[in-house]
């Protein structure tokens, strides 16, 4: 009995185990997953991005923190000339950066959640700790905060911190106000808290004593339709003990109720404090100055310049040596160096100025940063100078072309609209960028058979149609037919092209517009499709105590416009306040479908609508309630033109949706751009994955694919373009692979890149250069699991069997890529003085048929796959044969003098150890003519020999896309007659020799595989 027990266990627990390593697409890990699919980022970084506070090391002049909008911490260790990311792997948007002053190598502090509250910010997930200077990071609460304004560490003690917390942008939150921890961030205590709508939004410590404290505290709100700065609730604190009691100071103050409230403390005077006032009298706003530590305040000065968009521009910077030259940030930026008095612009730069920072030792140093990036200035900031390797730029759309390389199109924040190649000689520079567009930049889209461009600016205040071939542009935005009609266009409007009719062009306000002429003329082609609230279109009445009407606040408008790949008559639109209306009759008449979405709070934004290419009845939406103070994911399909909606977000999606792109091939593909990065599922929604390869968790706004690359191309708000290259093994994975032990993908045919060009890297060493798609052969397959035992290779076989390449095979779970140059070995050089620099070239394997060969224990794998020839070259293929064979001739000659050489000198060597002179003059006269045996590899450099001329012609061969010419196959000719007698005078010395002396030689092959 107990013999049968234990036999049936035994069955259970084999069965369990076979069970157990079943692998299935919801529960495999996407680290495991993607594996060796990684992002490349391609900038650009010439108009940078939003910079939301800057940090300088308080010993070490050459340490800078920069804390981004929406792209993560850099650091720069050489003064700013450079920055490097150090905070990829967690929330990108940034509040506020502190360094123990204690500890400043070590122990950095990270405040998620940008505090410039526009309509576009990204938001934080709380407060960061690292110990490793930057290393590691370790979460140490404010999870719900959002928005971290402000980190101070009592430089007397590590162990006390105090935290401003701005909070919740768009809805009441009770996470706010100043906290403090005396445990290094083990706990946190609540010290001023005034409400729900009420945060800190500036905090300051005395820096000759830790206990004395003033706050900010500011009342505000954002809705998708209405901005309101200030209230009853807005002052600005002191306490005197550490933050147990607060006391309002507020004498000399204006009256009524105030908005924002900058503070600073002069840190060589701390009786000497500065605020910046929004209030409800416009004369009374602007700069105030207290000399009594708080006790009593005067106005100093109402500059348009200090009192333009406080809620945008508040921060006040004062010189550390000296209290009465003091910074502020603005449009363009003021300094004032008689204590507030009078002020001056700071030098040309991108306009937006939010944070400025100087050096610890020299004032006239300053950092600043600005809504294009990060400026330096050696001279108190009269000439400023852009930090050229940040690729900040926060795009809002993209859409890619046809060309080869394909470009990608988008607009950004403040940053115009813009151009550039997905590849380019020596990478994605700045200057491969072409601008298209002002103001803030949203879609770019590339007219699908003319070479035109569509880009616009906010509020579709100016549409332009850009004829590049002739630098032609014509505005060509919808505009008001009679006097009562008033058209409401979003701050983002939405654009579409035709895939139907090349020159038909969409437009929405609140009406959908077409045109057939490229914007010539436009026609309305739907009813209004917006709930149309009047309660949400007063945005001239936006701002709060300071007025903003900018647009961003326009709302009841269209935002998403998608038209069927099927037929032209079907047209998705989706508009800002929660409808989603279609049309199949060309706008003859239209469905809401909004009611028949389940689980979607009523007026949550659509973002986004994809009209599936599979089936004209299918299409996704995705929805973004964040502006409702609501971060859920929303992403539905419908397969039956919106009377049925299915919800395809499961729980792995961790952040508000802004896009949803479906690949091409396998409709259960798709991809998901959310605020916190890239989600990708196998099985149409049922699990999401997070891609996390080279990918932060950046806020993606918009995604697209290249079909003829498979390129997945998005646009991040934050980080500029991030490319996946070659997606398409994705669409092979299902159930059945991820049980295979391996499985290759299908590798389409790689083309042979016979290009060159003389473009360099110079004027680039400070600048951020985007790395360009591989053009190797990419091997791609998947594994079961982590290859840890016994023999794992991989060679590379023509279709004559030969052994051509042998490459190191990836050994980790999933997806593994081994790349190969499609280049023979390089082929072994004769030993001389100098280097022969001709003979570093690797001759291209011919086009053919090859075959990858993985060993991986004792099972044998194959992979075949082709070479191509580029037809652009427009070789012939006795062209090509004459190439190559002239190329493999000049490499077998090559290959025949090293070995001849490596004899000569066995024989010299012995010939010299037996006092032979007579044949070592022979031997050395020989390879005077074979190889230099004088000079350097310079300016010494002697005569070239055989060697050199014969490596030379090979070299000049083999690196052509061409034939040789008539005048190389005669010095090829050469070249051979003058090798022939060489080999025929060797031969006779060798001869000769080695009847008299007995020596051992390697064999050619030995002498090939020897090092």
């Amino acid at each position: 009995m107990k013999i049968k027990i234990l036999g049936t266990l035994a069955l259970l627990f084999a069965g369990g185990l076979s069970l157990q390593a079943q692998q299935t697409l919801v529960d495999i890990k996407g680290k495991e997953l993607f594996g060796d699919l990684k992002a490349r980022h391609i900038g650009p970084a010439l108009m940078s991005g939003r910079i939301n506070d800057m940090e300088a090391h308080p010993t070490n002049k050459r340490i800078i923190y920069a804390g981004t909008a929406g792209g993560g911490v850099w650091k720069s260790n050489d003064a700013g000339t450079t920055f490097n990311p150090i905070f990829d792997e967690y929330c990108q948007s940034i509040g506020a950066v502190e360094l123990d002053p204690n500890d400043p190598d070590n122990t950095i502090y990270v405040g998620t959640g940008e505090t410039w509250t526009r309509n576009s910010v990204s938001v934080g997930d709380g407060l960061y700790k690292s110990v490793d200077g930057g290393s590691n990071w370790k979460k140490i609460g404010f999870e719900n905060s959002e928005r971290i304004a402000n980190i101070i560490v009592n430089p007397k003690n590590s162990k006390e911190i105090y935290v401003g917390v701005l909070g919740a942008l768009w809805g009441d939150s009770e996470e706010r106000g100043v906290f403090k921890t005396t445990d290094g961030g083990e706990t946190w205590q609540k010290l001023l808290y005034v409400n729900p709508k009420t945060g800190c939004a500036d905090l300051a410590m005395d820096p000759e004593n830790p206990n004395v404290l003033y706050a900010s505290m500011w009342e505000f709100r954002r809705t998708g339709w209405s901005f309101e700065s200030g209230g009853a609730n807005s002052a600005l604190y002191k306490t005197t003990d550490g933050g147990k009691t607060w006391n309002k100071i507020h004498n000399g103050f204006p009256e009524g109720q105030l908005g924002r409230l900058a503070i600073a403390v002069a840190p060589s005077n701390p009786n000497v404090l500065y605020t910046v006032i929004e209030a409800e009298k416009d004369e009374r706003k602007g700069l105030y100055r207290s000399d009594d530590a708080g006790q009593s305040w005067k106005q100093l000065n109402n500059d348009f310049g200090i009192t333009v968009r406080p809620f945008y521009f508040s921060r006040i910077v004062v010189d550390p040596k000296n209290e009465d030259v003091v910074v502020k940030g603005g449009l363009s930026g003021s300094i004032s160096r008689d204590g507030g008095k009078t002020f001056k612009n700071l030098g040309n730069m991108h306009s937006d100025i939010h944070d400025m920072v100087f050096s610890i030792n020299d004032s006239d140093i300053m950092y600043v940063g600005t809504d294009g990036g990060v400026y330096r200035s050696w001279d108190g900031g009269t000439t400023m100078e852009i930090v050229p390797n940040l690729p900040l730029s926060q795009f809002y759309h993209i859409s890619v072309d046809d060309a080869e390389p394909y470009n990608v199109y988008g607009g950004l924040q403040d940053n115009g609209s813009w151009y550039g190649p997905s590849s380019s000689p020596g990478g994605v520079e700045a200057r491969d960028w072409n601008s298209v567009g002002q103001g803030d930049g949203f879609r770019v889209l590339k007219h699908p058979t003319k070479n035109i461009i569509y880009s616009e600016m906010q509020g579709a205040e100016n549409v332009w149609r850009i004829d590049v071939d002739n630098n032609l542009i014509k505005t060509i935005q919808p505009l008001p037919t009679s006097d009562d009609q008033k058209l409401r266009f979003n701050w983002n409007a939405p654009m579409a092209v035709s895939m139907h009719q090349p020159d038909r062009f969409y437009m929405g306000s609140q009406y959908l517009h077409k045109s057939e002429d490229m914007g010539d003329t436009w026609q309305i082609i739907s009813p209004d499709l917006t709930t149309n609230d009047p309660a949400k279109q007063n945005q001239e009445d936006s701002g709060g105590l300071s007025k903003d009407n900018s647009g961003a606040e326009n709302h009841t408008t269209i935002f998403t416009i998608a038209e069927s790949p099927f037929d032209e008559n079907i047209i998705w639109v989706g508009t800002d306040d929660g409808n989603v209306q279609v049309t199949q009759d060309g706008g003859k008449t239209w469905a809401n479908t909004v009611e028949n979405i389940p689980g979607l709070p009523k007026n949550t934004w659509c973002y986004h609508i994809e009209a599936s290419s599979f089936d004209k009845g299918t299409a996704y939406a995705v929805f973004d309630g964040h502006t409702q103070n609501d971060q859920t994911p929303y992403a539905y399909k419908t397969t039956d033109f919106g009377k049925t909606w299915t919800n395809i977000i499961s729980d792995d999606v961790v952040g508000f949706v802004r896009n949803i792109q479906e690949d091409y091939v396998n409709p259960d593909l798709l991809f998901l751009g959310t605020e916190f990065g890239l989600y990708i599922t196998l099985d149409g929604g049922q699990s999401w994955k997070k891609f996390t390869n080279n990918m932060p968790p950046v806020a993606v706004h918009f995604i697209d694919l290249q079909k003829r690359t498979n390129d997945l191309v998005m646009g991040t708000h934050g980080r500029g373009v991030i490319i996946i290259d070659d997606i398409s093994p994705l669409r092979e994975i299902n159930e059945e692979v991820l049980n295979k032990n391996v499985h290759f993908f299908k590798t389409s045919p790689t083309v042979i890149d016979e290009t060159s060009s003389f473009s360099g890297n110079f004027g680039t060493e400070t600048e951020f250069v985007g790395p360009n798609r591989s053009k190797n052969v990419r091997l791609t397959y998947f594994l079961k699991k982590r290859h840890t035992f016994g023999k794992m290779a991989m060679e590379i076989k023509n279709d004559q069997g030969e052994t051509v390449a042998t490459l190191t095979p990836g050994k980790s779970k999933g997806i593994n890529i081994v790349e190969w140059n499609y280049r023979l070995k390089q082929p072994k050089i004769a030993t001389g003085k100098t280097f022969s620099f001709g003979g570093f070239t690797t001759p291209s394997a011919p086009a053919g048929m090859y075959t990858a060969v993985m060993t991986k224990g004792k099972e044998t794998y194959e992979h075949p796959f082709t070479l191509v020839y580029d037809e652009d070259t427009g070789l012939t293929d006795q062209e090509r044969e004459l190439k190559n064979s002239t190329t493999m001739r000049l490499y077998d000659m090559t290959q025949e003098l090293a070995y001849l050489v490596y004899e000569l000198d066995a024989l010299l060597a012995n010939a010299e150890e037996n006092n032979d002179s007579k044949t070592a003059e022979k031997l050395n006269s020989l390879k005077e003519t074979l190889v230099i045996t004088t000079g350097d590899n310079y300016v010494g450099s002697a005569e070239p020999q055989l060697r050199e001329k014969m490596a030379n012609l090979y070299s000049k061969v083999a690196a052509s896309y061409d034939a040789p010419t008539a005048d190389d196959l005669q010095n090829l000719k050469v070249i051979s007659e003058r090798f022939e007698k060489a080999k025929h005078d060797f031969s006779k010395l060798k001869t000769k020799y080695l009847k008299k002396q007995t020596l051992e030689l390697k064999t050619f092959e030995e002498f090939l595989d020897s090092k």
